[in-house]
């Protein structure tokens, strides 16, 4: 039975690693490079104008019951607004905040290593967009972290986690089918879960 136990947990532990590999070496690098940001970061902003349908701007619909007198967005046509900006300039990520008062817009576009500001005068209908864009580097980074990247994304993050613990606890458990290696191979994973706790104690300080 036992040597049935040691056979699945090896076929588990060797092919849940061929799986998740690129995850967990792309989490492992990524965890490198967000704990050193200034190893790598290039950043290139540019700037766009233009006008939009002042239509958009002004729909005269009835404000909401209760209005603050402060939040104009019941009379902005949203959808028209960012819709046009992301085919006329080619914007990317999704739309994460639109603030509209009584003379001006704003609206911001953001995805991993990236964010785009368009600021609007809602009596003439001209804006400008401010497009930052950084590099690979702080794209992985915020990938890591699940920043503006979409629910898609958070799902290959907790998959990513899940594997990680399970070829974690299937590579721990095969030690104890290793006879000669196993009381070496426990004193050595006591040895590293020491060390993780001297140096978060040693973090807390």
């Amino acid at each position: 039975m036992w040597r049935q136990v040691a056979s699945w947990t090896r076929w588990l532990h060797i092919y849940a690693s061929m799986f998740g590999f690129a995850t967990i070496f792309f989490f492992g690098v990524t965890g490198l490079t967000l704990n050193h940001p200034a190893w790598f970061f290039a950043e290139s902003t540019v700037q766009y104008s233009g006008l939009l349908n002042q239509a958009w701007l002004n729909t005269e619909a009835t404000p909401p019951e209760g209005w603050d007198e402060y939040d104009y967005s019941h009379l902005i046509d949203k959808l028209s607004v960012a819709e046009h900006l992301r085919a006329e300039h080619r914007l990317r990520g999704a739309v994460e905040d639109f603030l509209a008062f009584e003379d001006q817009c704003e609206v911001t576009f953001a995805g991993p290593g990236y964010a785009a500001t368009a600021r609007i005068i809602r009596d003439t209908g001209a804006y400008t967009v401010d497009v930052t864009a950084n590099d690979l580097v702080s794209v992985i980074n915020d990938l890591h972290k699940g920043r503006h990247s979409g629910k898609a994304w958070s799902w290959v993050i907790d998959i990513s986690a899940i594997l990680s613990v399970f070829v974690s606890a299937t590579g721990f458990l095969l030690i104890f089918f290793l006879r000669l290696r196993c009381r070496q191979g426990l004193v050595v994973a006591t040895v590293g879960l020491a060390l993780l706790g001297v140096f978060y104690y040693v973090a807390r300080m």
